[in-house]
């Protein structure tokens, strides 16, 4: 692990290196925004541990995390063994994030390719270029993603071109959660780029305060910002101090019910009351079309108590951590919560944009995949 990160680590939170090739590199999370530290992942387990403890987060990224993981469970395997090692290690990962789509979608996708291999030698390497593609193709979909939220965020700049416009978001959908750009934040880097005038609202999002990763994101892009916490959203959100709702997804039904981190729902209830649209951007990955009704379809990871019951932060240039619950309090504490399609004016997916319906997603389903309509 180390506090010095070399340029070529710049844009994306994570990477190969040329004299390395038996690893992959990431950005510990965790540590953000105080220090950034890089963890350097060699095997299956450490794959499997990055995700649990979630020095990785974010669907596209804990996708992608998956993919390397299979792929490193085949390199470091024993001789004859490598199928066996993939196998264990595909439900070693499938046990870490329940919630999260991209993970079973990587999973699949890399047991497909172990299966077409007749030998160990084989194998590694079909792994290694399959989880290297996959990089690159959750990479390329934040770019397709933020191409076609643009027209969005350009449309809702309009309507009131006498100021910037001012965006809302929750938890962390920036390319710390995935590999480049990020989903709900890949439009608002682009409109910068353009010259758009843009402020965002970043939702805290406790208990693990993954808005504080979205500002050091958009501080190091030069995005103007400011943290409120959770509590604070639907006060500014009913003084019509927002124009537009952008967050992520983990999951998303055939129907559009949206899984994203927990409090998402209350900004849903929140905008539509205030007449501010809500949309939800994701890769097609994150997409489980065998789920209807997302409230009692999709599976809803609830995490340990100690996440409420301490907050962590710096204290004389170390870390602290500190109680602010007793233990005698128990203590529930849902990772997600479910927005039903009704509340979503739209998704932003890289295949287009379409409306929360059913239709609308089969539509681009069978756009993408050749269904016959």
């Amino acid at each position: 692990m180390s506090s010095s990160v070399p340029t070529w680590t710049r844009v994306r939170s994570l990477w190969t290196h040329p004299t390395a090739p038996d690893c992959v590199h990431v950005i510990d999370q965790r540590a953000l925004p105080h220090r950034l530290e890089i963890v350097e992942l060699a095997t299956a387990d450490d794959a499997a541990r990055a995700i649990s403890d979630m020095v990785v987060r974010g669907a596209p990224l804990i996708g992608v995390v998956a993919a390397w993981g299979l792929a490193l469970a085949a390199r470091r395997a024993a001789p004859g063994s490598a199928a066996g090692a993939v196998e264990e290690a595909a439900a070693r990962l499938c046990a870490t994030r329940p919630t999260a789509r991209d993970l079973f979608v990587a999973v699949e996708r890399q047991l497909a390719v172990s299966a077409g291999c007749r030998d160990d030698a084989g194998r590694r390497e079909a792994l290694v270029r399959s989880a290297s593609a996959f990089t690159e193709e959750s990479a390329a979909a934040c770019r397709r993603i933020g191409l076609h939220g643009l027209s969005i965020v350009e449309a809702a700049a309009r309507r009131s071109p006498a100021r910037p416009l001012r965006i809302m978001t929750h938890c962390n959908a920036g390319r710390l959660g995935c590999v480049e750009l990020g989903t709900a934040t890949a439009p608002i880097y682009l409109a910068r780029a353009r010259g758009l005038d843009v402020f965002v609202w970043v939702s805290e999002t406790r208990p693990r305060n993954q808005g504080a990763l979205t500002c050091w994101e958009l501080a190091e892009a030069g995005v103007p910002h400011a943290l409120v916490v959770d509590s604070a959203a639907g006060h500014w959100l009913q003084r019509g101090e927002v124009d537009l709702v952008l967050v992520g997804a983990d999951r998303i039904t055939r129907r559009g019910d949206a899984a994203n981190k927990i409090g998402t729902l209350l900004k849903a209830l929140a905008a539509r009351d205030a007449g501010v649209p809500f949309h939800v951007a994701a890769p097609w990955t994150t997409f489980d079309l065998s789920i209807e009704d997302g409230v009692a379809g999709i599976p809803i990871e609830e995490r340990a108590e100690a996440e409420v019951r301490f907050v962590e932060g710096t204290l004389n240039g170390g870390r602290a951590r500190v109680a602010v619950h007793p233990h005698s309090t128990p203590i529930r504490n849902p990772a997600f919560d479910v927005t039903p399609a009704r509340l979503i004016t739209g998704l932003i997916t890289d295949r287009g944009c379409c409306a929360a319906a059913e239709g609308e997603i089969l539509r681009l389903a069978r756009e993408e995949s050749g269904w016959p309509s």
